[in-house]
């Protein structure tokens, strides 16, 4: 029954966050706003509605791990395995507006997460600087599309599905927005009841549940995002995507949970200790990696999914004070990051040499 109640909170929240995105988008042009913006922000944002609606309901139900979990595992779980499925189907192109401004954005939203966290919870403060920064954020983004020229506006125009008909009239755009609330809601009060249930059964803490399998199943809008952009060669928007997601979700998700929690949100020292400081070194990640040439090569996405499946198994053999535990934490530090490091460095000397090579 509870494996019942979590495929069908899942499928409600990406079946929520499509019309949700459909119904805001063109809902949005019918009113004169600019194509890229609503690109840039509803379509963008819209991606994520599911850990908002996953988030901010486990906070109405002070369940503190999965809200702010959910917002750490789905930020590690976008880098690592989205960006690297996308890499492994197809070398991905990194725009240079993504390395100067959209991924030290990421990295500073991510640092302001840690900052505001070192006391051991959000407060309600805490959450209002966050979203207000989202707000900022979004102004800027508009601001600045104002000065794109109308090259960029006829594409992003011609990303966004057109509607004929009945289906292009505002009303029925309403209601495409209102079902989509509606499917998110109940999505997320299925999956989050799903998931406590799972915990207690296999003697997993909310946390590690909220980590993985909440935090997997809210981003799969971003996973079908950025695939199907990676098959169809806009790869783009398939790193872009990722990119505005993660911050979104520190500064809208956590923002809008710690405002509507009582008395904010605890976070557990497993998440100060451990889990944060991931999230922070998957963000800074991707500068180095991006730098190598300004793609994420087939070599680089295998790197990212191993990172994570080997995050993943960490959790589960922490959470069950596993034996091999000790060895495999020892073999990762002492192993596996050096000589991802080491190579790393390698491919950005190389590639810098072939730079200066063909000048």
């Amino acid at each position: 029954m509870n494996l019942l109640l979590f495929l069908a909170g899942l499928v409600a929240l990406i079946a929520g966050a499509s019309l949700l995105v459909r119904g805001a988008s063109q809902l949005a042009l019918a009113f004169g706003v600019s194509p890229l913006v609503v690109g840039l922000t509803i379509v963008a944002f819209g991606t994520s509605s599911p850990e908002v609606a996953v988030s901010v309901g486990a906070a109405l139900e002070g369940k503190a791990d999965i809200a702010v979990g959910n917002v750490v595992g789905s930020n590690i779980f976008n880098v690592l395995f989205i960006l690297g499925l996308s890499a492994l189907i197809t070398p991905l192109v990194v725009h240079v507006q993504l390395i100067r401004q959209e991924v030290p954005i990421m990295i500073g939203a991510s640092l302001l997460l840690l900052a505001v966290s070192l006391d051991g919870r959000i407060s309600f403060f805490d959450a209002a600087l966050l979203f207000g920064l989202l707000i900022v954020y979004t102004v800027f983004l508009i601001v600045q599309s104002r000065r794109e020229g109308q090259a960029a506006q006829a594409v992003a125009t011609s990303e966004l599905p057109a509607q004929r008909g009945w289906g292009s009239h505002w009303a029925a755009q309403l209601l495409l927005v209102a079902a989509g609330l509606v499917l998110l809601v109940f999505g997320s009060d299925w999956l989050v009841t799903a998931a406590v249930a799972f915990a207690r059964q296999l003697g997993v803490s909310d946390l590690v549940i909220g980590l993985t399998i909440i935090a997997a199943g809210t981003s799969m809008p971003e996973v079908a995002t950025s695939v199907t952009a990676a098959l169809k060669g806009e790869r783009d928007i398939a790193v872009g995507n990722v990119v505005g997601s993660n911050t979104f979700n520190i500064l809208g998700c956590l923002g809008l949970s710690g405002m509507v929690a009582a008395e904010g949100l605890p976070l557990s020292p497993a998440l100060l200790n451990f889990d944060l400081w991931v999230m922070i070194a998957v963000a800074f990640a991707c500068l180095p990696i991006f730098l190598t040439g300004r793609q994420i090569a087939r070599w680089e996405g295998g790197v990212f999914i191993a990172y994570y499946v080997a995050y993943t198994a960490y959790l589960i053999m922490a959470s069950q004070q596993h034996e091999l535990l000790p060895r495999f934490s020892q073999a990762m530090l002492t192993f596996v990051i050096p000589l991802t490091l080491v190579t790393l460095v390698v491919a950005v000397i190389r590639r810098r040499s072939d730079d200066a090579g063909t000048h």
